[in-house]
């Protein structure tokens, strides 16, 4: 176990073997650290938190020649808020924020400038590029795709593999780079089981998306549409909407 003494560490901190806390390091009351966890320069982790073992929190982006969506500039640390609990072999960057009562699964990816909102569920292998925002109470199933410069709004719910995407141009031609955006889920929306949501794309509130669907235009609020491309399937049944009790 190696711990910088320029970090702060709270009462009641767990710390496993062979974890790394560097410089400038703030740790707060009731946190439990597991093993081989390596925890950056500046991290800010509140109260009763939960990092499992081989966990890197903190990690600086690196820029292939090539990117068109990361940029090296200097970024505030990686605040992690109290109760959230972060799983095994997972990579959380520098200068994102993890808000109040975050699960993240084992082996999820987490890029710089993210926000990701209280009580959301992140599952087991989900990749989150970076620039993007989650809102909270929402859930992302195992290996979900959330690319670059994306908008999720509250209490969303997007299945197992889905995928979104940013680039209409397939990274040919400097236009791209005049286009380049996430899709927007408004709130309530839901994603099904390996559907594909194209650059760009806006799903209206609650709005439903089926399973292995591919959507290439807009989505109006409370409506489900399936298919390749997505079509207009049915409305949303009253039950199933926020305000009328649904979960």
């Amino acid at each position: 176990m190696s711990v910088s003494q320029n970090a702060i560490i709270g009462n009641g901190v767990s710390i496993g073997e062979n974890a790394i806390i560097e410089d400038d390091v703030v740790i707060g009351n009731n946190v439990t650290i597991g093993h081989n966890v390596i925890i950056h320069s500046g991290v800010r982790i509140d109260d009763d938190v939960t990092i499992c073992d081989g966990t890197i929190l903190g990690k600086s982006p690196l820029k292939a020649l090539t990117s068109a969506t990361t940029k090296l500039k200097i970024l505030p640390p990686l605040q992690i808020k109290k109760g959230t609990i972060i799983g095994a072999i997972c990579i959380v960057y520098k200068g994102s924020i993890i808000n109040e009562n975050v699960f993240i699964g084992d082996l999820a990816t987490v890029r710089e400038e993210v926000e990701i909102g209280n009580n959301t569920i992140i599952g087991r292998g989900v990749s989150i590029e970076n620039q993007t925002k989650i809102g909270s109470y929402v859930k992302i199933e195992t290996e979900a795709y959330i690319t670059a410069m994306s908008v999720v709004e509250d209490h969303c719910f997007i299945a197992p593999k889905v995928s979104f995407s940013n680039d209409n141009y397939l990274g040919r031609t400097q236009e791209r780079f005049k286009h380049f955006k996430g899709p927007t889920l408004k709130k309530g929306a839901r994603i099904g089981v390996n559907a594909t949501i194209l650059p760009g794309i806006t799903i209206g509130e609650e709005a439903v998306v089926a399973a292995g669907a591919v959507v290439t235009k807009d989505v109006p609020a409370r409506v489900i549409v399936a298919g390749i491309p997505a079509k207009y399937f049915k409305d949303v049944p009253e039950e199933q909407l926020l305000d009328k009790g649904g979960i």
